[in-house]
Formats: C-alpha cells, sequence, structure tokens
C-alpha cells in the first residue's frame, strides 16, 4: 500500500515553510533554499487538512509561547539517522549541544561526523529542533535553511527580540 503524502505553504517570520504529511503525519518541514529537500513532486498533493495543528504550534514556537512540540511525527531514514533524530528531541528549548555530546550521547564518542550526517538529513526542521546542535567550540555549523535562520531560531529560544520582524 502506497502512502498518501500532501502538503501546504505556511508563512512564518523565517519565511515560507512546506509542510508535508505521511498518511495524515507531519513528516517534513522544509524552509526555503532547504539543502536536502526532495523535489517537490514527492510532496503529494496540496491540502491543508492535516495541518492546523501543526501551524498553530509552530505559531506559538514563533511567538515565543511554545517550548515544546506535542505533535505526532512520521520520520523516514535510516535506523542511525532515527536514532540521532530522537536524540535531538532531548535537547531542551534554549539549549545547545555539540556533534560530539550528541555522539557521546549514543554510545559512539567517535560517530560526530556521522551524527553531523544524520543531523543534516533531518526532515522535521524546527520540530525535530537540529538548529540545538553546534560545533564542538561553540560555533554555529551547517544548517538545512541556511546558518541565518540558525542563528535566528537560537536567538529565538535565548529570549532574544533579535528575530522581530524577521523575514527570510
Amino acid at each position: 500500500m502506497t502512502a498518501l503524502k500532501q502538503h501546504t505553504l505556511m508563512d512564518s517570520t523565517f519565511g515560507p515553510l512546506t509542510l508535508v504529511a505521511t498518511d495524515g503525519v507531519l513528516s517534513a518541514v522544509y524552509m526555503v533554499n532547504h539543502r536536502h529537500q526532495p523535489p517537490e513532486e514527492t510532496f503529494g498533493e496540496r491540502d491543508p487538512e492535516p495541518f492546523p495543528e501543526v501551524i498553530e504550534q509552530l505559531n506559538a514556537y514563533f511567538e515565543g509561547e511554545l517550548k515544546e512540540f506535542t505533535l505526532p511525527i512520521h520520520l523516514e531514514g535510516t535506523p542511525f539517522q532515527r536514532t540521532v533524530w530522537a536524540e535531538l528531541r532531548k535537547i531542551p528549548y534554549g539549549e545547545t549541544r555539540s556533534y560530539g555530546e550528541l555522539a557521546k550521547a549514543l554510545g559512539k564518542p567517535g560517530a560526530s561526523r556521522a551524527v553531523g550526517l544524520a543531523n543534516g538529513k533531518n526532515p522535521i526542521s524546527i520540530v525535530v529542533p537540529c538548529h540545538r546542535v553546534i560545533g564542538s567550540g561553540g560555533s554555529l555549523t551547517g544548517y538545512g535553511g541556511g546558518l541565518e535562520r540558525k542563528q535566528h531560531l537560537l536567538a529565538l529560544e535565548r529570549g532574544e527580540s533579535e528575530q522581530e520582524g524577521l523575514l527570510f
């Protein structure tokens, strides 16, 4: 049986977001010019029906009112990728971890590069907070939505007003 894919577009202060659902469950959040984004024709029909709760929670997050998403999600990836993505969801709002710290938490202290690759392939940006992963020296490193967006997402979580009126 083939999975039913649907998508819709959402305006946000971080630019338009493409939301994708697989069988009615959120499976992707893509930003404009998102690295590793599959072709649009794989997103299915445009239909806003499965997305009201997703949009409501994302808007609350962008307003600084929501600190933890409670959405059901559908993650497709390798077993290792899904393990990394599950670990990302454990990083508290407003905090960061390095790739090395994530690798250690997974019991694979030498796998920081592999963790970085899996992090970069996370299809559900923001909800699965890959933006909370930084370089070992505290530097901002790659982000599928672009480093400027990563910087602004982290500022939002720190309660800084730098993201006010931001539009990409």
